[in-house]
């Protein structure tokens, strides 16, 4: 009885008392790589133009540090279960996009004309402000469930920030699009986080509609037709970005939203009747919206032919556009591996090259190779927003991931399909790497709220009582 008593007692164990890894050790090790590759690239660009090592490599280095350790710090706190891969992922995209910044920034051509100098710094102060919005999504949003209770608030808190540049005297008009805001001497740009807000509005009404929105009336050509009456909600999301389209002249926002909601509403009701619908109304949108606004209509022109524009611009008989051209030019003397870090002529794009066109500093410093490399970084983040969907408990949870992944993917696609001529120029910022601090901001957000997710999915549940252990104590005493 003793014998028997003893065996059981040693086999008997639950998977909750065991645990899972938390992996912040990996995570940290991460880190360590995520920080050095930019400061070596960092040291790289300075030998480069001035032919020494810069002077704030020490003071760049310790910043970038300092603000990965104490998001760091903060995760193995707060989330200490959260996935290990984006926190590093993040951190390197940001320091190689503070790297290709502070390299434009020693530009003679862009300082001549006041476009360049001091973007850097400021691009350091928005990422710790990132940071600090990281760390308090982390502290405070215990459960990423709560969000669920704001589904319709999140609404109209979205309909609020897209409709701010609207407003007079408060909307400013930059390059064509009325998408930002001015307070003070800042200028935000609101359509960054009305994605966030939007994600967790779609993920809570589709949670609930998800079974209405999946039955199907009949069958054409072997796709589900949703009925009229579900179509209701597509037709309305179609219809705000649409207005977007209209009012803000922005393309790239208006193809962002649409797509997240596609996105999250095929997850949801897995029909792909839902994508098919999404792209016919998209293309129907942007080409009504293209044949009247003389904005969007300059954008396509653009694209179709860019050496037309460039060479109307240059003679100053027409165009609009240069930019997209000499983006093109930059990728086809990158070559495979690039001229080197400092060795491009990039700054030739003038004010956007450290905005959307940051991808063709990349690409002619550090040629395809270095291109494949940061879109392989991208795909790593949204590939872990994706696990992270399929392993949250929840359906809230689940779709939240799915649509912050879409809706981070979707950006990275439009920015760098406009850049390299693939879809028209958007003149959104590429996450992460291109200087603003809307974006930068917001994508930290963005990454906290994947991680609190990731941490909810991959905390082990709490250990059960053992029948079988309380009897042999029982026995014992």
């Amino acid at each position: 009885m003793s014998s028997s008593t003893n065996t059981s007692t040693h086999h008997t164990s639950t998977i909750g008392a065991i645990g899972a890894p938390s992996r912040r050790n990996t995570e940290l090790a991460l880190l360590v790589f995520a920080v050095v590759i930019p400061v070596f690239a960092y040291a790289n660009v300075g030998l480069a133009i001035n032919d020494e090592v810069p002077a704030g490599l020490l003071s760049y280095g310790l910043g970038l540090g300092a603000l990965a350790a104490i998001g760091h710090l903060a995760v193995r706190k707060f989330a200490p279960y959260a996935d290990p891969l984006l926190l590093p992922l993040a951190t390197l995209l940001n320091g190689l996009g503070l790297v290709a910044i502070w390299r434009l920034d020693q530009s003679e051509l862009l300082q001549d004309i006041g476009q360049a100098g001091t973007a850097a710094p400021r691009q350091l102060m928005y990422t710790a402000m990132g940071i600090a919005l990281f760390i308090v999504v982390l502290v405070f949003l215990k459960d990423h469930r709560v969000l669920q209770r704001y589904t319709y608030i999140s609404m109209l808190a979205a309909l609020v920030l897209l409709l701010l540049p609207l407003v007079p005297g408060l909307g400013k008009n930059i390059y064509g699009a009325k998408i930002w805001i001015q307070v003070g001497s800042f200028s935000i740009q609101p359509g960054e986080f009305a994605k966030i807000v939007l994600a967790v509005f779609f993920a809570g009404y589709l949670m609930v509609k998800r079974d209405a929105l999946a039955l199907a009336s009949r069958r054409f050509m072997g796709l589900y037709l949703p009925r009229g009456r579900d179509l209701g909600p597509i037709v309305v999301v179609w219809g705000i970005s649409i207005l977007i389209l209209v009012f803000e002249t922005d393309l790239g926002t208006s193809l962002l939203f649409f797509g997240m909601f596609v996105i999250m509403l095929y997850v949801a009701t897995e029909r792909t009747s839902w994508i098919v619908f999404g792209l016919l109304m998209s293309a129907v949108g942007a080409v009504g919206v293209a044949t009247f606004e003389p904005h969007i209509q300059q954008r396509v022109d653009a694209w179709l032919d860019p050496m037309r524009e460039y060479t109307l611009s240059r003679q100053g008989v027409g165009g609009h556009s240069e930019q997209a051209m000499q983006a093109l030019w930059a990728f086809g003397s990158g070559g495979t591996l690039g001229s080197g870090w400092g060795q491009g002529h990039s700054d030739l794009i003038r004010f956007a090259a450290n905005s959307d066109f940051i991808l063709a500093t990349f690409a002619e410093e550090l040629g395809l190779a270095g291109v494949m490399a940061l879109l392989l970084l991208y795909a790593l983040v949204a590939e872990r927003g994706v696990r992270t969907a399929l392993a949250a408990r929840d359906p809230f949870g689940k779709l939240l991931a799915i649509g912050l992944s879409g809706a981070f993917a979707l950006q990275v696609f439009v920015v760098a399909g406009g850049v390299m001529g693939l879809i028209p120029l958007t003149g959104m910022t590429m996450p992460f790497l291109a200087y603003g601090g809307s974006s930068v901001i917001a994508n930290w957000a963005l990454i906290g709220i994947l991680l609190r997710i990731s941490d909810t999915a991959r905390r082990p549940a709490p250990s059960a009582p053992n029948p079988d252990a309380e009897m042999t104590q029982v026995v014992r005493s």
